[in-house]
């Protein structure tokens, strides 16, 4: 059986002359090359040149080597090294430029601000080619993990936990001092000298741990990452828990494509809906904004502020459970008399005006009849009867519910409009983890990927060709 062979090693080949015979017109090194051209290199850290000393690189080119490794999957400053020396393509985007790893690395980490600068002039551009329908986004976060491995982030408690045990070490060791008995302590041929050794390094190791926990107490922060401070330890998907950062995306409903992100340590989403659909709505460049998100972004004060800001939120509620008859949501509200009907039809009327978390307002109404109701233990435990708090803009939360049961169809798309794209960006283009310490350099990273990924949908969308003619 005969199969097919390649060509002698010895063979003499000729090969094109020229570097650019190998990179085809549809190429996306060319598409690279036509919108890096265009923007301006003075936001860039290293742009300005010395009157003596070797002349830096141009910002432009390593640019354009960011972005070429983020398209395909490679984000290693070594790695982006190694493609300029035996990748013809990254040869012809770099014009056979050859920076070393440490340079590259010293670029992604020091521009963050102008690298989010980049992002947002492609946003622009892919706007005015009639990319992003700039009328409905999406928001959601997803979990990155971090450069700081899990032992080395503590609690409050951990590092309580660590000083105990240390305790208890240290008095076993100050034990086997006093009764200087070796057999019987089962630890023979460690000297005195040996267990005041061990006892220093304990000691050491007690009070770097006390001052971990001085530091928490005086910041009022939860837990401390040793290796990147900025990191949190965050419940992850499949119910495990990592040290990571919560990546909030806000994306258009159009063609999927991002119009903002945002670096965020805090576990949950409860406090960043506002922030990133005003940062969205900003970077569209529009007065009015609607917006969908999951139970996890329900919070009064959040919902107030977009609707504040000319944003329309589509927030889905949590759902209570079937079998809770008597949860808040049973309950009728009667606007003009301005009474509460429970599910056996008994009514709470208005008590008083209380301050809740955050200084919210609520007027509480309570019921008077529960004594006699055949139902009071499962709806109430309380002696005084069953009490509904409303917070006083308690309307807008109403409108919400009311709009979205509306336009149902509407809120469908938000799981198919933002959750695969985190899918694409840590499954196909590789960043499943950071590679960067601290929120600003992170930030860094996911632009670049924001970038990429963006410009992927361009491509998709419109084809090569076009979008080359429009980014030159």
């Amino acid at each position: 059986m005969t199969y097919i062979k390649g060509e002698c090693r010895e063979q003499i080949t000729l090969f094109p002359e020229i570097l650019d015979d190998y990179v085809n017109d549809n190429n996306q090194v060319r598409f690279i090359e036509a919108f890096v051209n265009n923007l301006e290199v003075n936001d860039f850290t290293y742009s300005q040149t010395k009157s003596t000393g070797r002349p830096p690189h141009d910002p432009k080119d390593i640019l354009k080597l960011f972005i070429y490794g983020y398209l395909n999957g490679i984000r290693s400053s070594r790695k982006l090294e190694k493609e300029t020396q035996r990748n013809v393509e990254v040869m012809w985007l770099m014009q056979k430029l050859t920076p070393d790893h440490k340079t590259i690395a010293n670029f992604r980490k020091d521009n963050s601000k102008s690298i989010k600068q980049v992002f947002k002039k492609f946003t622009l551009k892919c706007k005015n080619l009639g990319l992003f329908g700039c009328e409905l986004i999406a928001v959601d976060g997803s979990k990155f993990p971090a450069v700081n491995g899990n032992k080395n982030n503590f609690t409050k408690k951990k590092i309580e936990d660590k000083i105990k045990s240390i305790d208890k070490h240290i008095q076993n060791y100050f034990d086997e001092l006093d009764i200087n008995d070796e057999k019987e302590a089962g630890i023979e041929n460690v000297t005195p000298d040996e267990l005041k050794e061990k006892i220093k390094s304990l000691l050491d190791l007690k009070n770097d741990y006390q001052q971990k926990q001085e530091q928490l107490e005086k910041t009022g922060e939860t837990q401390v990452s040793t290796t990147d401070k900025d990191s949190r330890m965050m419940k992850v998907f499949g119910g495990g828990r990592d040290v990571c950062y919560n990546i909030q995306m806000a994306v258009d409903a159009k063609n999927n494509m991002i119009a903002d992100y945002e670096t965020t340590n805090h576990e949950n989403d409860e406090r960043e809906l506002s922030n990133i659909s005003m940062k969205a709505k900003e970077a569209l460049g529009v007065e009015e904004l609607e917006v969908l998100a999951d139970t996890g972004y329900f919070s009064s004060i959040e919902i107030e502020k977009c609707i504040e800001n000319g944003i329309t939120p589509y927030v889905a509620k949590q759902k209570t459970k079937e079998e809770d008859k008597f949860s808040k949501d049973k309950f009728k509200y009667d606007k003009e008399q301005d009474i509460y009907i429970c599910p056996k039809n008994k009514e709470l009327g208005f008590k008083r005006i209380a301050t809740g978390k955050n200084d919210l307002k609520y007027k509480q109404y309570r019921c008077e009849e529960c004594h006699d109701c055949e139902h009071k233990g499962i709806c109430t435990e309380s002696k005084k009867g069953r009490t509904i708090k409303r917070w006083e803009k308690e309307e807008l939360l109403e409108e919400m519910e009311s709009r979205m049961l509306r336009e149902k169809e509407k809120y469908k798309k938000r799981q198919s409009t933002v959750e695969p794209v985190f899918g694409i960006i840590k499954r196909s283009m590789g960043h499943c983890y950071m590679l960067m310490k601290g929120i600003p350099k992170v930030n860094t990273e996911i632009g670049l990927s924001s970038l990429a990924y963006n410009m992927k949908r361009a491509i998709t969308e419109i084809g090569m060709e076009k979008l080359i003619k429009a980014m030159a």
